[in-house]
Parts: C-alpha cells; sequence; structure tokens
C-alpha cells in the first residue's frame, strides 16, 4: 500500500530524474548545434532521413519498457525536432489547411518545433518547396482502401524534387455536425477520397445526402460549422477547432484505414540499410514490353511493392508507370536492375531513395 509519505518520496525521486533527463537533453541540443554549424559550412542538408530511421530503429531495439516503443518513439520525435531548430528552422509545407490528415502526418514525422506552411492543393506543395518558401513538403501518396492519389503522382513526372522519406499514418474519419444527430442532415462536406473510403457507411445511414467534395477534410469541418443542414466527414481534432459536435466515430469502412505520405524536397535520403526506391517510366507501345522491363527486377532479386498506371496526358494511350521496389539506388543489385531499365525505356526518372516508412 502506498502512503501519503511514499507518495512524495516518489515524487522527489521523479523530480530528481527529470532534473538529469532535462540535463541530458540540453546537453543534446549542444552536440545537435554543432552539427548544425557543421553542416552549414559543409553545404550539407538540414534533413537526414537515414539518420533518422536509425535513430527510430535503435530506439525500438534498445527500450525495454515498460514505455511502448510508439511512445518511445514519440518523445525523441520531439527531441530531435527541438534540436533540429536549433540547428536551423526548418519549414515544412503542407496540404493544409491545418488539421487535415496531411497536417497530422507532417507533426507525426518533424514534431511541433518545425514551422508549417499550408498550402490549398497538392501543387502548391511542391512549388513551395521548389521556390525555397519551404524546405520539405508532405504529400499524400495512397490509401488502403481507395488506392493512389493520382495528382500527387502526376506531378513528380515534371517536378524536379526528389521523395527522401515516407509515413504511413492510421486515418479515422468522423460525422461531424452543429446539430446533435443525423436526423435532418441534407448535405455532407468531405475530401472525395475520403467520400470512397466511406461509401459503405454513407449508402446504409444517409443515404439522401448530398455529397460535396472539397479540397481537404478540414474545410468540409469549417463549411459544416456554417449550416444546420449539413455535417463533415473529418477528424476528431477538426471538431474541436471548428465548434462541432462528433456524431459518429470511425465510420470508415475498413478499420485498418491507413494513409501513406511522402516527404519532397531538393535531395534524396543516404543508405539506412532499410531503404525503398521509387521510379517512374514510360515503354514503347507493342507486345509484352511490360513484362520486358520488369525482367531485370526479377533477374536481380529485387522485389517490387507497388507499381502504378498513369495516362501520360500528352499523347493518346501513352502511359507512364509508376514503381516502388526494396532497395537503396547506390546498392549494386538496385544499380544494375535501373541501368538495364533504361535500356528499354525511353523514359526513366528516378524519384528518390529513402528509408521505409
Amino acid at each position: 500500500m502506498v502512503t501519503k509519505h511514499n507518495l512524495n518520496k516518489l515524487r522527489k525521486e521523479i523530480d530528481k530524474i527529470d532534473s538529469r533527463i532535462l540535463q541530458l537533453i540540453n546537453s543534446r541540443a549542444k552536440v545537435s548545434c554543432k552539427i548544425g554549424h557543421t553542416k552549414k559550412k559543409e553545404k550539407l542538408p538540414l534533413y537526414s532521413p537515414e539518420r533518422e530511421s536509425r535513430i527510430a530503429a535503435r530506439v525500438e531495439k534498445e527500450n525495454t519498457g515498460p514505455l511502448t516503443a510508439d511512445s518511445a518513439n514519440a518523445i525523441y520525435r520531439e527531441i530531435m525536432s527541438a534540436c533540429l531548430s536549433l540547428e536551423q528552422p526548418m519549414t515544412v509545407a503542407y496540404l493544409g489547411p491545418e488539421l487535415t490528415f496531411t497536417h497530422q502526418a507532417a507533426m507525426k514525422k518533424f514534431g511541433s518545433s518545425a514551422k508549417y506552411l499550408s498550402c490549398d492543393v497538392i501543387s502548391d506543395v511542391f512549388y513551395a518547396v521548389e521556390k525555397e518558401n519551404a524546405d520539405y513538403g508532405v504529400v499524400p501518396v495512397e490509401n488502403s482502401t481507395e488506392g493512389a492519389v493520382n495528382y500527387t503522382l502526376d506531378m513528380f513526372v515534371d517536378s524536379p524534387l526528389l521523395i527522401c522519406s515516407e509515413i504511413y499514418h492510421s486515418v479515422r474519419h468522423s460525422l461531424l455536425a452543429v446539430k446533435k444527430n443525423v436526423k435532418g442532415i441534407k448535405k455532407i462536406y468531405s475530401n472525395p477520397q475520403v467520400f470512397g473510403q466511406c461509401r459503405a457507411w454513407i449508402e446504409k445511414n444517409l443515404p439522401l445526402a448530398e455529397l460535396h467534395g472539397v479540397a481537404s477534410t478540414a474545410k468540409a469541418a469549417e463549411m459544416a460549422s456554417k449550416r444546420s443542414d449539413a455535417a463533415c466527414i473529418a477528424s476528431e481534432m477538426a471538431a474541436k477547432k471548428y465548434c462541432l459536435k462528433v456524431l459518429v466515430r470511425s465510420i470508415q469502412d475498413k478499420a485498418a484505414n491507413v494513409t501513406r505520405f511522402l516527404i519532397v524536397g531538393k535531395q534524396t535520403s543516404g543508405i539506412s540499410g532499410r531503404d525503398k526506391t521509387s521510379v517512374v517510366f514510360s515503354v514503347k507501345d507493342k507486345p509484352g514490353v511490360l513484362h520486358d522491363v520488369l525482367k531485370p527486377f526479377k533477374n536481380n532479386g529485387i522485389n517490387l511493392t507497388k507499381i502504378e498506371s498513369r495516362p501520360s496526358k500528352r499523347k493518346l494511350w501513352k502511359y507512364y508507370f509508376f514503381v516502388d521496389m526494396e532497395g537503396h539506388r547506390e546498392t549494386q543489385k538496385v544499380k544494375k536492375a535501373l541501368k538495364m531499365l533504361k535500356q528499354k525505356c525511353y523514359f526513366v526518372k528516378i524519384l528518390g531513395s529513402y528509408p521505409k516508412g
């Protein structure tokens, strides 16, 4: 049994531990400042995804509990974010406004010490980084229920930006409204992809409601807050900001609803030991050509984790193929496969190598 005396004793013990933790964090911050000075002098990238990946792997390996791996990594994310901001302030562009799932993913990746720049559309995220108004950008690329975000894929064809990291973020959708129940709801606002992720629930519970697609879930929440006959599908964080009531939680059709986000910048990542490489290519229109261009990956023992086709929009019935593969572009077998790919295609672009999310 814990008495009041024992409780005070334990709290004093925690105070001593907290003092040591704070001292160690500040010691780490001082070293980070030295690293930042060296990076600036040597003109090295501010953000090092491969280093981040190794730290996360080490934290997970060395964590003996009772903290969970997720909790330990979340703590380290904030420590690294604060230390990185001392090296040099970093701005991250994202598909906004605030509290979209892209914003939440960006915060999860870069922590609360980074500066965030909200963009209205995905192309603006790319342009913000290209024009150096932001150091990095965060964009959605695919969802486990609805598949690829085609707008993002199309941007990579002409953009000079590279993929330098990725993050997977669990997405839970809730029905939000000004009123206290679903009765009388005539309109539902949300991002079009979200409607696809919640299709079965909508058809069963609000089949007569008009669906209005908007740029983001946060914008949907803002619009729903202005109408008594409307609702939106968004996050519970959006409910708090726009003073909406949560009518129904987790209405997505699949319980495991995950969106993959890409971090784009002007440089790719170094080898972390657990990497992916993304490429886009186009081939001549002839029988068996796709089989021929994919054969080098099989011959070199490279696992392809994704292949997606998109119309070129430049010539009828011409397509771009987006491929993700395991391995870094600087490793021998990936180098060999990419060299063979270039010989078989009339267009090949390496979008980046980066640590697996």
